[in-house]
């Protein structure tokens, strides 16, 4: 029974011989980043309410403003040390930040707390994108292109599985232990997600020599004829990936993306996503607030099933769909569905700016992205250079996300003040949507481009 469940799951996600434990790691290692974010993103939604709704764009501003200043220093630190060392650092440099907001909040009260809690919204903001983008770079840099394609949604699930459990940990634990000791399961579960991503780059010889195989059985090669050398010189490589120190500046990621035409796509491709999230967030919050009034349990019940289909649909096509999608359509053809999905979306809203369609519009969406769009754009990264991997995506990743928030969310509000409606807000995304479509075959061209040479 066991034999044939698992040989039911290996078809179904396309696991080759020798990938199957850097799939778990992978998978595990992102549980725990995704567990670890979502036990404390309850605790920093309810701060930045107490410190006053009229101030969150400026809680943005200063996330955005935090990004300007950490992503240097964190480039720096890529150029000084090798990798297992400095994906250790970032954990744990937010790990012990953890620990001190622990013991402010101890101690803290009245006006003081309230503007710790301000400044724990901007860290929890800038932590998620950091830790999530690093994790990506290093699954970027072990997990070769063809295989990104098969595996890349499988990983994902992980992500999901863990959004869900620390979800479900601060909902059941917060009343009991209190919210704030929570934090301290945040940073646990981030010191065993520095000793997973340890493991990870332990089997990446593994995954590497699972790849040169898969690749003899497309050209019809014996494997048995290639594998000696094939090995020595994977050992040789993936040592030196191990053991070397990336080097360059702490301004390389920007320099990077500014002069590279691909890597300036991807940025362009993020700061269209965030722009239209933003958008349709501010819509949706505009709808809602008209269709259900001030009733806070109504409102929280609608935004919770919403958040229970949006999750359950993306496990599903996470578990059984995106590698054959990736596959079958392209990266291209794939990172252009959501884009596709934006702009038939935000038509209706523009026909019908009611409650159905726009909750309807935002689960796809968020489905959307979660199951083929970020798998996706993510496969982008592994035909570029380990440092554009670890640099020019941390960039794209963390500061251009928030250089989109800020364009979105001010863009909006000055619609607004001059007396744009909902039907005409929503007509302004079509061709922002319909830019993003192009954007994405164009980037999918330029993947397969760049893997072809590379592969040569």
């Amino acid at each position: 029974m066991f034999n044939t469940l698992q040989a039911l799951i290996n078809r179904s996600v396309d696991i080759r011989q020798g990938e199957g434990a850097p799939l778990f790691l992978s998978g595990f290692y992102y549980f725990l980043l995704l567990c670890a974010y979502y036990i404390i993103r309850p605790i920093r939604d309810d701060m930045g309410a107490e410190g006053g709704v009229e101030n969150l764009a400026w809680l943005f501003t200063g996330t955005l403003v935090g990004m300007m200043i950490l992503h240097p220093i964190y480039s720096a630190i890529v150029s000084r040390m090798p990798r297992r060392q400095f994906i250790a650092v970032v954990y744990r440099f937010f790990m012990v930040q953890l620990l001190v907001f622990y013991a402010l909040f101890q101690v803290l009260e009245g006006v003081s707390e309230v503007w710790a809690g301000r400044v724990f919204f901007i860290w929890t903001s800038i932590f998620n994108l950091f830790v999530i983008s690093v994790f990506w770079s290093l699954v970027n840099d072990v997990f070769r292109p063809s295989q990104s394609k098969r595996l890349f949604g499988v990983i994902a699930v992980g992500g999901t599985a863990g959004a869900l459990t620390g979800s479900a940990i601060t909902s059941v634990l917060a009343a009991g232990l209190g919210a704030i000791t929570l934090l301290l399961v945040s940073a646990v579960l981030l010191e065993v997600a520095a000793r997973v991503s340890r493991y990870l780059s332990d089997v990446e010889q593994t995954l590497a020599m699972a790849a040169i195989a898969d690749e003899a059985l497309k050209k019809d090669t014996d494997i048995k004829d290639l594998e000696v050398p094939e090995e020595s010189m994977v050992r040789d490589q993936v040592n030196t990936k191990q053991t070397e120190v990336i080097g360059g500046g702490m301004f390389d990621g920007v320099r990077h993306v500014m002069s590279s035409p691909y890597l300036l796509g991807i940025a362009a491709l993020m700061l269209l996503f965030t722009v239209v999230s933003t958008y349709l967030y501010f819509m949706q919050i505009a709808i809602v607030t008209e269709a259900v009034g001030d009733d806070r349990d109504a409102r929280t019940q609608l935004f919770a099933n919403r958040d229970l289909i949006v999750n359950a649909i993306t496990l599903i096509v996470q578990m059984f769909l995106t590698g054959r999608i990736l596959r079958w359509l392209g990266i291209g053809i794939s990172l252009a569905l959501l884009p596709v999905i934006s702009f038939v979306g935000f038509g209706l809203l523009a026909v019908a700016p009611v409650l159905m369609v726009v909750i309807g519009f935002d689960v796809l969406r968020r489905a959307g992205n979660f199951a083929i769009q970020r798998p996706a754009r993510e496969s982008l990264y592994t035909v570029v250079s380990r440092t554009d991997k670890y640099k020019a995506k941390n960039f794209n990743d963390t500061f251009v996300y928030r250089v989109g928030d800020q364009l979105g969310a001010w863009s909006y509000t000055a619609m607004m003040y001059f007396g744009l409606g909902l039907t005409g807000l929503g007509l302004t995304m079509l061709p922002v949507s319909l830019i993003w479509v192009f954007l994405a075959l164009w980037l999918g061209k330029q993947y397969k481009q760049i893997n072809s040479s590379t592969a040569q």
